[in-house]
């Protein structure tokens, strides 16, 4: 496989800095699974994220009784977009919070607009 069949990440807000923010064996996990989506690849641990938009998906992670998420969008172009990392918290059990869904969706937006400056 040439670098030019490895889709490059981009990322989105303030994503890398919440990873890099997480436990190292969790950042192991995310990057990996990264790496296979830049092969172009779906991750064992993604899963589609309802609710944005087709080719939203997220990683799950879990470490001791955390479970971090990291959501990317493969759809927009050719590049892999990282929207959003959160360690999940909300009270509601497996329900995404309002807020995170939001940024997500906010990003996202962001990220196709990213995308139409890239191809100009």
């Amino acid at each position: 496989m040439d670098d030019e069949d490895i889709r490059p990440v981009v990322w989105v807000g303030d994503a890398r800095e919440q990873v890099q923010s997480f436990p190292k064996a969790v950042r192991a996990d995310i990057g990996a699974a990264l790496y296979d989506v830049q092969l172009g690849e779906k991750p064992p641990k993604a899963k589609p994220f309802k609710g944005v938009a087709s080719g939203v998906l997220e990683i799950v992670t879990r470490f001791d009784t955390d479970t971090f998420r990291t959501v990317y969008a493969v759809k927009i172009g050719r590049r892999v977009y990282v929207l959003h990392a959160f360690q999940k918290k909300s009270p509601k059990g497996r329900k995404t919070a309002k807020l995170d869904v939001e940024m997500i969706t906010r990003r996202y937006k962001e990220a196709v607009e990213m995308e139409k400056e890239q191809e100009s």
